[in-house]
This record gives C-alpha cells, structure tokens and sequence, in this order.
C-alpha cells in the first residue's frame, strides 16, 4: 500500500493535463497521414483516465505528445498549469524529467543495472539528489523491497514492470503516463500492476493516463477516453468490462460527434 508524502513548493493545479487543438500529421502530400486531427481533452488532477481506440487510431501519438515524446504540429499541451509544447529540446527534456513519469509495456530497465539503480536513474539523470531512502520505500511500496540488489534477468515480467512503476514515481511527477503496461504480462501480473496503478492515483496523489487496447484493463480506470481516426469519440465513466467492449464495438457510429472531453 502507498503512503501518501507530504509536498513542498508551489501548489499544484487542479487540472493536470490539458490538450488544445492537437493535432499531428505523419508523411507529406498524398502520403499524409493524421494521426491527430485536433483534439482537446482535459484531465483532472489526482484520476485515472484510460486511452482507447482502434489500430491508427491515434491513441499512441496522443500519449506520446501528451508526454513529450513527441512535438504536435499545431495545438498546446499544458501539465500541471505549464505549457509544454513551446521551448527547445533541451528545455522540453528538462520539463519531462520534472513533471512527467512513463511507463513502458517492455518495462525499458537497464539489464545491467540493479533494481535500485534503474529505479533512481531519472533522478541521476536529472542532476537531482538521490535518496537511496526515499527509492527503497517505493520500492517496497510495490513489492519489491527485497529485491534491490537484483537486475531484470532475475525478475520476472510483473516484477520488472513494478520497478517501472517505482521509477515512474521516484521523480514524483504530476502525470504518469502508462503506454499498455499489461500488454506484455500474464492475467495475475496485470491485475497486480493495474492495482497498483490505482493506488498510484488514490494513495499516492497521482495522474495516471493509460493507453491500452484491453477491456478489462479500461475497467481499474475512473473514466476512458475513445479515439477514432485522430479524433475523440466518446468518454465513459465508471466503466465495466461489458460497458467498454461495447462502445469499441460502436466507435465507428459516434466519430465526429464528439470532438472534445473532459474529465
């Protein structure tokens, strides 16, 4: 279970993510592609918000301009009250490695570094002070206090994707981005990993934003958020299994009706 940490420093907004008018297009002339045809979706501090759509249907590019992988061509990106789309590389680097956390469905670890090491690696990136203190209490928040010294050949997938998760937290950010943590996990890891994506939101006083393509993983979400064709397509909270399979079933029939959510 997390416990929740005190803050210091200025407060935080209520709205931790914003997008206006997105939009993201891939190849040139006929061989154009939009990815992103001007999304807006506005997303409250403090909830768990799932991303879900077909094949191409932008849900990747979204989380990867939301997270500052990558510039969108037109359109504003704010975490936390702050734009993020404007500035240098070096600058957008700097803004992700304050505000921003991801976490990857091949976990990303470092093979030759320790459960430790890769869990503190974006605060030595950073220049920011390590407290090897701090890195262990997460670390046996999520379960793996007693595998510090092991690197990811010694773990198995769940567990290599629970250090994900400690050293999306580490940094503490005010969004956690989440590009299909199940996907590559059996049935008993996902729901761990889910789990404690929720107490990440519930305990610990994060945003987490997931894309997934799984029903089941939508349902540990407060809310999801449909894309179809670059667009929004809907949004649906307090979702059920049941629930999402059926408008991914229907997605085709609410394309163009709603471009813009908020939750």
């Amino acid at each position: 279970m997390f416990r929740r940490k005190s803050r210091t420093g200025p407060a935080r907004s209520d709205e931790a993510l914003r997008l206006d008018q997105v939009t993201k297009v891939y190849g040139a002339a006929e061989n154009a592609v939009t990815a992103l045809d001007g999304v807006s979706l506005s997303l409250s501090a403090g909830t768990f918000t799932a991303v879900m759509g077909p094949s191409g249907s932008g849900k990747s590019t979204l989380l990867q301009c939301a997270a500052g992988l990558d510039r969108p061509d037109s359109g504003q990106v704010v975490v936390d009250g702050e734009e993020m789309t404007g500035g240098s590389e070096a600058a957008l680097t700097k803004f992700r490695r304050r505000r921003i956390g991801f976490i990857f469905q091949q976990y990303n670890l470092l093979p030759t570094l320790t459960v430790a090491q890769n869990t503190v690696l974006p605060l030595k990136l950073a220049g920011r002070r390590i407290d090897k203190t701090r890195a262990k209490e997460i670390l046996t928040q999520v379960g793996l206090g007693d595998r510090l010294g092991h690197r990811p050949d010694q773990l198995s997938g769940g567990q290599q994707q629970r250090v994900a998760i400690a050293r999306a937290l580490v940094t503490e950010p005010s969004v956690v981005f989440a590009d299909e943590p199940t996907g590559a996990l059996d049935i008993r890891s996902a729901r761990d990993v889910l789990s404690l994506l929720q107490e990440t939101v519930r305990v610990h006083g994060r945003t987490v934003v997931m894309v997934t393509h799984d029903p089941v993983a939508a349902s540990y979400a407060d809310s999801v958020v449909f894309l179809a064709d670059g667009r929004l397509a809907g949004q649906l909270d307090r979702p059920t299994v049941d629930a999402v399979a059926e408008r991914l079933a229907h997605l085709g029939d609410t394309v163009g009706h709603d471009t813009t959510a908020g939750v």
